[in-house]
């Protein structure tokens, strides 16, 4: 990703030196394993280990690369020029390529979740503060777009955390998914390499072995972790979209804070986009578009091809650092949210009582008035405050039907906003527990 979306923590994971040291520990560990059990020297395993603080040169690499078209081996006699090429003759003694990639992808895969899982507990933190501090801050509810019925801004924050707190959820998994390796030769059958040296890599490296590959690890396993970030991704866009809405100009029930020397336009001296919210939702469509190619490379040839490689190369650092920006970008959002209750109230009460109407209607039925009927004189009172801009509570208490029904009285009650709230602590109860 271009630096403009992307930290430094996420980026360093993808480095090509960190991919090369990761390289670097799975053969000397491979190397120990194998000294162990009598299959190599081992003062040649110990030897490998002269280059545990050599900064490998990318460039040096490439130029190897540039004459032998093979990445692993362009890393290997590199690794010689630090060890000795004596010395590092043992080195990769019975593995292949992949018993390298597909571990060091699955070590930084692992890595990433480590992040985003820690970017995701600090945006359930700046969720639930605000769910808190509006859980009876009364706004309106809309389906389809439309005034609905009062609901409050604390239960909106409240199920954005709840959300999130899946998709923790759906991320650790993702992380337990991703947390194998594979050092089991060609094509997967450890004829030329003991099973013990990949259980001693894959527990240096803190994976588990892959139960059984082929000399790939399946990548079903990887299908599963990009549609989990899939999934984190449609969420931000979720909580950016409702944002955008409720700062649109008609609404301004709430806006992304405005820092003192911020332009929203180049040609509008007035205008407060919500450009970071407009930016999550790009975002979140480009971790998105990782998902249907990691579904694709589940199904390779036989027990191997690399038509998954060119897209991992892209697609591992690509959703990551993105969701990592995203997800931290969001927090912020959230965090430091502007409300405006004023407007929210304002908002609500644009046709007076009108969001009271499902109230009266089952009060009417509970008065013995059938459901039709009662439908009908609602309805043709709630239709005056569309198109009129009246009072609800006024066109009822003028309707004899029912005013006979209920009562002026009756009807009067049914306008008290409490009743929309009276289970805002109950809801609260089951996404937060007892806190």
């Amino acid at each position: 990703m271009i630096p403009r979306y992307s930290r430094p923590d996420m980026v360093a994971i993808w480095s090509p030196e960190t991919k090369f040291k990761i390289w670097y520990q799975i053969e000397a560990h491979a190397c120990d394993a194998m000294a162990n059990l009598g299959v190599i020297p081992r003062e040649n395993a110990e030897a490998v280990w002269k280059a545990k603080d050599v900064e490998f040169d990318v460039a040096r690499i490439d130029e190897i690369e540039a004459e032998t078209k093979h990445d692993v081996i362009a890393f290997l006699t590199h690794l010689a020029e630090h060890v000795g090429s004596e010395e590092a003759r043992f080195v990769h003694q019975g593995m292949t390529s992949s018993d390298v990639l597909d571990t060091c992808f699955n070590v930084q895969l692992v890595r990433a979740s480590d992040i985003l899982i820690e970017d995701m507990k600090a945006l359930l933190t700046a969720l639930k503060k605000r769910a808190y501090e509006h859980k009876n801050t009364i706004r309106i509810g809309r389906s389809h777009g439309i005034h609905a019925e009062p609901t409050t801004m604390g239960l909106t924050f409240a199920r954005f955390y709840a959300e999130m707190d899946r998709n923790l959820n759906r991320l650790e998994k993702a992380r337990y998914e991703i947390a194998t390796g594979a050092i089991s030769g060609a094509v997967g059958t450890f004829a030329n390499i003991d099973p013990a040296v990949e259980e001693h890599v894959c527990k240096q490296m803190g994976l588990e072995p892959e139960p059984i590959s082929t000399q790939v690890i399946p990548r079903d396993r990887h299908a599963a972790f990009f549609a989990a970030l899939g999934v984190v991704a449609s969420s931000i866009e979720n909580i950016a979209t409702e944002i955008r809405h409720m700062q649109r100009t008609e609404v301004l029930e709430a806006a992304e804070f405005f820092s003192m020397g911020q332009k929203g336009s180049s040609a509008m001296p007035h205008k407060k986009n919500p450009v970071l919210t407009e930016n999550l939702t790009g975002l979140a469509r480009l971790v998105r578009m990782t998902v249907v190619p990691a579904m694709e490379n589940v199904t390779l040839w036989h027990e191997r091809d690399i038509s998954h490689s060119s897209v991992e190369r892209n697609i591992g650092p690509d959703a990551t650092i993105t969701l990592d920006f995203a997800l931290a970008r969001l927090t912020g959002v959230v965090d430091k949210l502007l409300v405006y209750p004023e407007n929210m109230m304002a908002n609500m009460n644009k046709f007076p009582g009108l969001v009271m109407s499902q109230r009266v209607l089952l009060a009417l039925t509970q008065a013995g008035v059938s459901r039709e009927d009662a439908y009908r004189m609602v309805q043709r009172n709630a239709l005056k405050v569309w198109e009129t801009g009246c009072d609800f509570k006024a066109e009822l208490l003028a309707d004899e039907d029912v005013v006979k029904a209920l009562s002026a009285d009756g009807i009067e009650e049914k306008f008290d906003l409490g009743y929309h709230t009276k289970h805002v602590d109950t809801i609260f109860k089951r996404v937060f527990g007892n806190d």
